[in-house]
């Protein structure tokens, strides 16, 4: 289970600065939009997220196909990517983008690493702020709230 307290503390501070937030998530499946709705308070802050899964869903909600096509849709390069659209498309303050490969080898876009995410945080300044986890092994939810929670960590000190 994710560090609630993290959460409650981004809520809190981005309502206090007047920001909003909007995330496009794939591998964390919205688990950081859900975290962030589990605060009360949360409707002031959270614009929009999206569950962008499969490499079509990033390129429908406006991921540049080239950036996947040269980087892989697990990279640096589409995380970013990622967090910049949907801080655009949401004209929100901050844009999270998660991308990243858990537990298994991805039959449609096979890269060697398994367990390693890659994260972007674009902020209000348009400064951007990226990087890669390696997920220890365990279950999948295990998983998925380790790199909840160190986004949420990375979250806290830039904002």
């Amino acid at each position: 289970m994710t560090n609630q307290n993290y959460w409650q503390e981004i809520v809190n501070t981005l309502i206090k600065k007047g920001l909003t937030i909007a995330t496009m998530e794939s591998c964390t499946g919205g688990g950081i939009a859900s975290a962030i709705t589990n605060v009360s308070g949360a409707s002031a802050v959270l614009s929009e997220s999206y569950v962008t899964y499969s490499n079509d869903a990033k390129i429908k909600q406006g991921v540049k196909a080239s950036v996947i096509e040269k980087h892989t849709v697990y990279s640096q390069e589409t995380a970013i990517e990622m967090a910049k659209t949907v801080k655009s498309k949401a004209e929100s303050d901050i844009g999270i983008g998660v991308t990243g490969q858990l537990g298994r080898i991805d039959p449609n876009n096979h890269v060697d690493k398994l367990n390693v995410v890659w994260f972007a945080i674009v902020n209000h300044d348009d400064e951007v702020y990226t990087k890669e986890i390696h997920v220890p092994d365990g279950e999948r939810m295990e998983q998925k709230d380790y790199v909840i929670d160190s986004v949420a960590r990375e979250l806290i000190d830039l904002i």
